[in-house]
């Protein structure tokens, strides 16, 4: 399983311009999932989320998660991270298919939210074609891949 995180000022999910979920001050992810991964890896990448220290206190930096901070997540499902190149043209058979991915996605989302807070963690729409709008703060972009992966 694969996480890209964001620090962000304020990020949002749109599907054929109607808003879908948007937040505050928080940290986006784009989340990929292998058809190899399983609730192990969920339970990585959540607590990876809720634990990096990416924010700062006062002058000292990295001292923060955005658990700490009561701070937002916006999730947002993206099969593309398990692309591979095949000359110029992406292939995703390293993805999990929709169905089964779609099952451990929500999977993560639930735990995301029993380990932090229902009100806090947003999403985009599964298998949507989205639009992800993010302002960064930092830039801080992570890059989280489970140890089973």
């Amino acid at each position: 399983m694969r996480a890209v995180i964001q620090r962000v000022a304020k990020a949002s999910v749109s599907v054929d311009g109607e808003l879908v979920s948007s937040i505050g001050k928080g940290l986006c992810v784009l989340i990929g999932i292998s058809g190899d991964d399983s609730s192990k890896d969920a339970d990585y990448i959540v607590r990876k989320i809720l634990n990096l220290r990416l924010f700062d206190e006062g002058d000292k930096r990295w001292r923060k998660s955005v658990k700490d901070e009561d701070l937002e997540v916006l999730c947002v499902s993206q099969f593309t991270l398990y692309s591979v190149l095949k000359g110029n043209k992406p292939d995703f058979h390293k993805a999990m298919e929709a169905e089964r991915s779609k099952l451990l996605y929500e999977e993560i989302l639930g735990k995301l939210r029993k380990d932090y807070a229902e009100d806090k963690i947003k999403d985009g729409r599964f298998a949507a074609y989205m639009q992800v709008s993010i302002q960064n703060d930092g830039p801080v972009t992570i890059n989280i891949e489970s140890p089973t992966s």
